[in-house]
């Protein structure tokens, strides 16, 4: 079903890059209305794009929109949800972070249509991937327009994806570490991060367009026996980079799961 007014309650970073990546042209829809909550960051969107409006409050975010996303942090979702009124049936997108359905809908407190999704910075420029829980035709299309949508048949694929997409700092500052060493030991300034982040990109396209091949086959393509990348896979692996890796992603999924002492 199309959408043709889509509302944000909540106007941070995720909420600006949906919203960038919608309106990018060819637009996805004809108007989006965001909260007022974040000043600076609405009144950019409202003078960068003629289809953003600023609703006063969240309320009247809902009542002007076919389909609402919220994108509040999860510390106040519960305060900015209570006492807010939408359409039964209404179509609600949650990005927020480490909160289950259940959880939502009691705080929602109506008999919405409530699909869960972990959409990335990326999809600002229609890049990226997003995972969607459960799987929904209109939502996937959405943000499919946003790069690619991954859509999951169980809440516990959904998790997975969810600690997944955790490694986004982690694989970053391994690219900083990789360019700093670079640089201190003598590469000129701004070389180092020249050549590994497209280094990276390259892998990652490889890995992409080689979806056939498992990824340890194409990590034992370029761990040549005896050659260089074989020696760092080797070493990362016996001081511990693996299981530290391991040990990272389950700690992530147990607190995406609810475990307190995560």
């Amino acid at each position: 079903m199309p959408v043709d007014k889509i509302g944000f309650i909540g106007t941070g970073a995720i909420a600006d890059a949906m919203v960038r990546g919608l309106l990018a042209k060819p637009a996805f829809v004809p108007q989006v209305t965001i909260s007022p909550r974040n000043a600076e960051i609405a009144q950019c969107l409202a003078a960068d794009f003629a289809e953003v409006s600023i609703a006063t409050d969240n309320q009247a975010v809902i009542d002007a929109s076919d389909m609402v996303v919220l994108a509040v942090r999860p510390q106040i979702a519960q305060d900015a949800l209570n006492g807010l009124t939408f359409r039964k049936g209404q179509p609600v997108i949650s990005v927020i972070a480490a909160t289950s359905s259940k959880t939502l809908s009691e705080w929602i407190g109506a008999d919405v249509h409530l699909v869960q999704a972990i959409p990335l910075p990326f999809v600002a420029d229609r890049e990226g991937v997003t995972a969607v829980f459960p799987p929904d035709p209109d939502v996937a299309a959405l943000f499919s327009v946003l790069g690619m949508a991954v859509e999951c048949e169980t809440k516990e694929e959904y998790d997975l994806l969810a600690a997944a997409s955790a490694l986004m700092s982690t694989v970053l500052g391994i690219m900083d570490v990789s360019a700093a060493w670079l640089e201190q030991r003598g590469l000129a300034k701004g070389k180092g991060r020249a050549y590994i982040a497209p280094l990276f990109a390259s892998l990652s396209q490889t890995a992409l367009r080689s979806s056939t091949i498992p990824l340890e086959e194409l990590s034992g393509e370029f761990a040549t026996n005896g050659g260089l990348n074989e020696q760092v896979q080797s070493d990362f692996e016996k001081n511990g980079g693996h299981d530290a890796l391991i040990l990272a992603l389950d700690r992530v999924l147990a607190r995406i799961q609810g475990d307190p002492s995560a």
